[in-house]
């Protein structure tokens, strides 16, 4: 399986089970890792026949500013469930970075990573 990666999509998401989360946001960052066959659209040169990661960008980013929730990992599985709509898309790797958690320690990221297929 080919892999098609989308790395350090920023957008601000109201997601966190603090009050302040919530309402203030905070920027949250994803990392993707497609995987499909991109032999048939080299073999034709065709955007149509692989996924075309400015729009799954686009939608990635909507999920992450759209409906609040409390965990991460909601989050990533919403995420993930974005890309495998897509077709061709068979396995999605998708990373979610949450570098201003509510943490009282010093500290670099926060992230969740999980692997969805089709299968």
């Amino acid at each position: 399986m080919d892999r098609v990666a989308l790395r350090g999509l920023k957008a601000r998401g109201h997601h966190g089970v603090f009050p302040k989360e919530r309402e203030e946001g905070q920027t949250f960052v994803v990392d993707l890792v497609l995987g499909l066959d991109t032999r048939p659209a080299a073999a034709d040169d065709d955007l149509a026949k692989t996924v075309h990661y400015g729009i799954v960008a686009e939608e990635v980013v909507a999920v992450v500013e759209g409906e609040p929730v409390d965990l991460i990992e909601t989050l990533a599985e919403r995420i993930a469930q974005a890309c495998l709509k897509h077709e061709g898309v068979q396995e999605v790797e998708v990373c979610v970075h949450k570098p201003d958690a509510p943490i009282t320690v010093p500290f670099d990221d926060v992230t969740v990573t999980i692997t969805r297929s089709r299968a």
